[in-house]
Formats: C-alpha cells, sequence, structure tokens
C-alpha cells in the first residue's frame, strides 16, 4: 500500500467544516450498516433503462419465455453464491436472454433478496418491453431479445456523482485525479484478469482519508473486453472532477469514494466459478428464500442503532452550525476562492519585465492571435509563458478580460492553466505555464521534428485534445465554446500531453443556450465551420468541427492549407473524402508512421473526423459521442457524409492575427447530400 501525502484543501467539500465531516462519517457507517442487513431491507434502487424499440404482447410466446426466464432468476436453483447467472429461454425469434450480476463484496443471501426483488419490480417498471436493464444498490438485472452474452454493451448508461467537488487549486485537482485514475486502472486490470471480474482498491491520501474504490464486469466477458469496459467506464467518471462517482453500463460498472462503501471483510473470500453461457440450470418456479429468526433480531438492533446515530448528529449539528462562521473564514484562507478572481492573478509589470529580460527577442517562442509570446524565467526559477497582446490589437479591455476570467474558471489537465496576469498602461499580459515542446504545429508541420510524432503519440494528442472540448463543453462550471480551435492553439508539455490554449476568442453560453450569432467573424480559414463562416453562427458543433480538422491533420502530418493544384484537392477535407470514396483512407496517414500503426485505429480515427466536419451541424456529433468513438471499439460509427466545405475567395486578412487568422468571404462550394450506403471500411 502506498502513502499519498496530500494537503488537507485537497478535498473540497460542499457542506462547510464540520458539517461535511459528520456526513462522511454518517455515510461511512450507513454503509457499514447495510453491508450486515443480508435480506432484512429492500434493495436500493437507482434507475433502469428500458427503450421503447421493440415490445411484446402479454400473452405472446416471448411473454412466457421472460417469465420463464425471470422465474429461474428467483428460484432456489439461482446461482446466488457465484453472484452471477445467464439463461436462456425460448427458442428463435422468441428466445429471451437474461443475466443478473450481484456486487462481488455481498453475500449470497443479500444477492438473493436483490435478485428476487428486481424480478418481482422489473414488468412493472417495463412491462412491455423486450429488452431492459434495473441498476440496484446491490445487483443487475438484465433480459434481452438479443443474444448479448459475451459482448460488451455501451447503452443504458448510468452516472451518479458525489455532490462535492475536488479543490479547484489545479496542480493538487490533477494529482488527486491521476492518483484515482492510475488506482481504478489498476483495479481494473486485476479484474480483467480474475475469473469473478471483480476487484476493488483501498489507498490512503493522508492520515484521516482514504481512497476506496470498486470495479466490475459482467463474467462472461472476456479479459480484453472486460478491460476496455472498465477503462472506458472510469474515463467516464474522471472529467466530473468529483470526490466520488459511479458509472455503470450493463456490462461492466465502476465506483470511487473517500469512505468504504463496500463490504472490506468479504473481499478476501473465494467463490466458486462463474457460470457461463451454455450451463443453463433447471427452470422452476419463483421462490424467495426463506429468513431466520436472527434476521429480526439483527433488523431490531440496526434501527435502533440508526435513530441514537441519528439524534446524535442532529445535536452535533446544531453545535457544529454555531461555530461555523469561524470555521469558514479560516477555510477560506486555507483553499482559497472556488472561482479565482482576476485581480487575486494580477502580477507585478516590473516582475515579469525582469523575467523576460524586458522581452528580449532570444526569449520570443512564438507568435499567438494577439500577440507575442516569450519564455520568462521567475525568480524562484519557475518557468513560464508570458504572452503579450500587440498594442494595436484589435482585442480590447473586453476581450482581455474575457480570456483572464475564462481560463481562470477552467481547470483541467488538457487546457492550459492561466498563472497570472498584467496590466500597466497599454501593456496587457498573460502569463501562462510553460510548455517545452511549444505548440503542435511547431513538431507536427515541421520536416526535421515530425519524426518525434509516432502514432501513439498521436492518438493521445486526439484522445486529449477531445477531453479538453468535452470539459469545456459539457463537465465545467461553465459551458465554453472556444471558436479558435487550431494546431498551433494546441501546447504539448514535457511528456507530450496536450494542452488547449488561446482563449481570446472563447464564448460563454448560458444553461439553455445552444448556439449563438456573431457579425465579427474573426478565426483561422480552414479550421471555421461553414456555418460560422458564412452566416456568423457558432456553436458545440462549430467546435467539433475545428477537432475534426486537427484529427485528419494529425493524421495525415500536413496543414489544411498546403494543398494547391498539383494535389488535385484544393484543402485537406476534400483530400481525405475523395480517398474515403475511393477506399483508399490509409493512403491519408503521415509516411512517417504508416508504417508504425494500426491499420484499424487509424482509419477508425479518419472515419471519426470526417463525421465532425460533415457540412450540417445536426450530423456532427457531440464531442461526448466523439470520445465514446475514440475510446471503445465496440460503438457503431454512423456513415459520413461529404464535408462542409468552401472555397476561399479574396481573404481579407484580420490584422489582429499574425498568424492564420481571417475574416473570409466565402462561397460554398458543391455539396452533394445523397447518403452512402455501404460503409467503408468493414
Amino acid at each position: 500500500m502506498v502513502l499519498y501525502r496530500f494537503n488537507w484543501s485537497l478535498y473540497r467539500f460542499g457542506l462547510a467544516g464540520l458539517e461535511a465531516l459528520i456526513c462522511f462519517i454518517f455515510l461511512f457507517l450507513f454503509s457499514f450498516l447495510t453491508s450486515f442487513k443480508a435480506s432484512a431491507q429492500n434493495p436500493f434502487y437507482l434507475n433502469h433503462d428500458c427503450p421503447n424499440r421493440t415490445t411484446y404482447s402479454s400473452n405472446s410466446t416471448y411473454s412466457t419465455n421472460l417469465k420463464t426466464l425471470l422465474s429461474s432468476f428467483a428460484s432456489r436453483n439461482a446461482s446466488y453464491s457465484t453472484g452471477f447467472q445467464n439463461i436462456r429461454a425460448g427458442q428463435t425469434p422468441d428466445r429471451v436472454t437474461g443475466l443478473f450480476l450481484c456486487r462481488g463484496d455481498l453475500s449470497p443471501e443479500v444477492c438473493s433478496n436483490c435478485v428476487a426483488f428486481s424480478v418481482n419490480e422489473s414488468l412493472t417498471r417495463c412491462p412491455n418491453q423486450r429488452e431492459a436493464v434495473f441498476y440496484y444498490e446491490e445487483c443487475i438485472l438484465r433480459y434481452s431479445h438479443k443474444n448479448f452474452l459475451s459482448t460488451v454493451t455501451y447503452e443504458g448508461e448510468l452516472i451518479m456523482r458525489n455532490p462535492n467537488n475536488i479543490s479547484s487549486i489545479q496542480n493538487q485537482r490533477d494529482q488527486f485525479i491521476d492518483l484515482v485514475q492510475s488506482n481504478m486502472n489498476q483495479a481494473a486490470n486485476e479484474a480483467a484478469n480474475s475469473s469473478r471480474k471483480f476487484s476493488t482498491i483501498k489507498t490512503e491520501l493522508t492520515s484521516l482519508q482514504t481512497l476506496y474504490g470498486l470495479v466490475q464486469c459482467t463474467p462472461d466477458l472476456a479479459r480484453q473486453d472486460c478491460f476496455s469496459c472498465l477503462t472506458s467506464s472510469i474515463n467516464r467518471m474522471m472529467p466530473l472532477f468529483r470526490i466520488g462517482a459511479r458509472q455503470f453500463w450493463p456490462s461492466c460498472n465502476s465506483r470511487y469514494e473517500l469512505y468504504a462503501f463496500y463490504n472490506e471483510t468479504a473481499i478476501g473470500t473465494p467463490s466458486p466459478p462463474p457460470l457461463f453461457p451454455g450451463s443453463t440450470p433447471p427452470l422452476t418456479s419463483p421462490s424467495i428464500p426463506g429468513k431466520s429468526g436472527n434476521s429480526t433480531v439483527l433488523v431490531v438492533a440496526i434501527v435502533v442503532l440508526a435513530v441514537l446515530l441519528f439524534i446524535a448528529l442532529v445535536g452535533y449539528c446544531f453545535l457544529a452550525q454555531r461555530t461555523k462562521k469561524t470555521f469558514d473564514t479560516a477555510s477560506a484562507s486555507e483553499v482559497g476562492d472556488d472561482m479565482a478572481t482576476a485581480d487575486s492573478l494580477q502580477l507585478d509589470y516590473r516582475t515579469i519585465q525582469t523575467a523576460t529580460n524586458d522581452f528580449a527577442e532570444s526569449n520570443k517562442i512564438g507568435r499567438g492571435g494577439f500577440g507575442e509570446v516569450y519564455k520568462g524565467t521567475f525568480s524562484n526559477g519557475k518557468e513560464v509563458a508570458v504572452k503579450r497582446l500587440s498594442k494595436n490589437s484589435r482585442q480590447g479591455e473586453a476581450e482581455f478580460k474575457t480570456e483572464v476570467v475564462v481560463v481562470a474558471k477552467l481547470q483541467h489537465r488538457n487546457l492550459v492553466r492561466l498563472l497570472g496576469f498584467s496590466l500597466q498602461g497599454e501593456e496587457r499580459i498573460l502569463v501562462y505555464e510553460y510548455m517545452p515542446n511549444k505548440s503542435l504545429d511547431c513538431l507536427l508541420f515541421d520536416p526535421t521534428k515530425q519524426t518525434q510524432l509516432d502514432w501513439m503519440q498521436r492518438y493521445n494528442i486526439i484522445g486529449g485534445i477531445a477531453r479538453g472540448i468535452l470539459y469545456l463543453h459539457q463537465d465545467s462550471r461553465l459551458t465554453i465554446i472556444h471558436r479558435d480551435l487550431k494546431a498551433s492553439n494546441i501546447l504539448l508539455d514535457a511528456d507530450i500531453n496536450p494542452k488547449i490554449a488561446d482563449f481570446g476568442m472563447a464564448r460563454i453560453f448560458g444553461l439553455d443556450q445552444t448556439q449563438d450569432n456573431t457579425s465579427r467573424i474573426v478565426g483561422t480559414y480552414g479550421y471555421m465551420a461553414p456555418e460560422y463562416a458564412m452566416h456568423g453562427q457558432f456553436s458545440m458543433k462549430s467546435d467539433v468541427y475545428s477537432f475534426g480538422v486537427l484529427v485528419l491533420e494529425i493524421i495525415s502530418g500536413r496543414k489544411n492549407s498546403s494543398f494547391d493544384e498539383s494535389d488535385g484537392a484544393q484543402d485537406l477535407l476534400t483530400h481525405t473524402w475523395r480517398l474515403w470514396t475511393n477506399r483508399t483512407a490509409l493512403d491519408l496517414v503521415d509516411p512517417l508512421i504508416a508504417n508504425n500503426c494500426q491499420n484499424s485505429e487509424v482509419v477508425r480515427c479518419i472515419h471519426i473526423g470526417l463525421l465532425c466536419v460533415q457540412e450540417d451541424p445536426a450530423k456532427r456529433p457531440t464531442i461526448s459521442t466523439v470520445f465514446m468513438m475514440l475510446t471503445s471499439n465496440t460503438v457503431t460509427l454512423p456513415v459520413p457524409r461529404q464535408p462542409g466545405f468552401f472555397i476561399q475567395s479574396s481573404p481579407v486578412k484580420d490584422p489582429t492575427d499574425s498568424d492564420q487568422s481571417t475574416t473570409t468571404k466565402s462561397t460554398p462550394a458543391s455539396i452533394d447530400d445523397e447518403l452512402i450506403t455501404d460503409l467503408y471500411p468493414r
């Protein structure tokens, strides 16, 4: 067991001070008690999913087969000792396939009670659907007219989050997320390699805090399928930035908390091997196992203890409330404001001037959309990137404040971190964390440096950018539309991890807002979605379009604007589409990596890129769907339509951008909306 030492301010509790501590104590005791409840209390219902795609009638053969299957699950012959059973009932086309999976730390008695209870509720919650999945705290019940055994299912998702956020302090937040993810991935590997497909973790964070985790697959899955499902599940929880979360799919589930939510004493107990397809037990009538007289005594004891505990906690909370004001003041000074204000980030201009050697030419490391970027070194040795905005830049005070406020509120491993800013007369300066590998375009499009990016690194960069956009669009406190995603705005740290930068043109959306319009179209030609370039309409799907262009650039190693008449295409998108329709998509791959990459993985990324750059924004996937497509090979990709591209005519250079940003007058290219009926590749 590894001891990780953290500053106590790592954890940001939603309840202030002592109340939060009391809640954790209560949750711990509640979890401890529930592990011994056996069948004395009904299982805790979480959710269910029964898509109304196909139905059955009450007097049909399918209905009879379903009742037979459910009866078998509730019978005395069910495999409660293994916590897992799958059964088929009937013949095609009315065959029903079903399974139940109990949490791996629970006793057979608790398992049987949960299964019997869920069987009784199933036909009420989903009265005539041919497929359904039911999630309880103690078990999962599933049935379908399809044969889903030994196949990973990514539908019917359930995500639950602890209401308390992780600390907003970037390095502590990243450290906590890295710790959780590494430990959970280790548990996923152990689960995938075990016969039960189940594993737990327990890792000390401080002398007072311990991380608990649990992962589980249905044992019918192959090792690799289980591992893939669990890692995707874990990845789904990380962007929530909570001190606890759980995620369910019908095939696997994951959970982590800062309290013991599972029965530790039962973890080391070996179980008989689970049943697999083909081992169908006899089908009998339903029968709920009987309960011993000891259960009644246990129930009374638990109820009395719970009432006494509740009374004690109420009294303690009352006393704690009286000291809340004093405690909150101390907490604020230790943890810091959850939403860092601009004033708290303001730095002395002379300090920055000294760090950059008075903005010496030798310290210049790049040029952004609104100014030049310098490397600086503070007196304590910390290296930073200093963005000095042009004095004649069209980015005025409003844009400057937007970038400061927006970036200060964003905390994610795939977003560049703002360290501070300075205002001195006409000088407007932003100070960011330093990225030793500069921006993506510096490596990707430089013939002498391209060799530093193999396929695995490029694939990780694609995934990292997707995670960053997912945070901006969905998981941050604000909904952010970047509006200028491009290779030069993707910075690379020492380990070639991507970080999205340059939020000068970002827009904040309201809770119910999905799109907006602008009369000032400023962006980078080739990355702008057609609806934005031609009509000023931008939305989350505009960023998805830009991401699609980035994906294709990363795969090909070529700029979107690097094509000419000799290439037989006007831009990267038309070139890619031509190769795709000719079934030669692999010809797009950068020759430097063509012999050292997985063809199926590359073609899938090209497919995703083409889906992102479709002309109709409604046809483009959301970034959350894109992330699922990238992290799961079992997600079926729709057929892409022809890209939405446009022919530039007399581009007008935007004076604010010395890179490639333009205000563009464009005419739409001919778009063929005919649907492709065959999917390439198979």
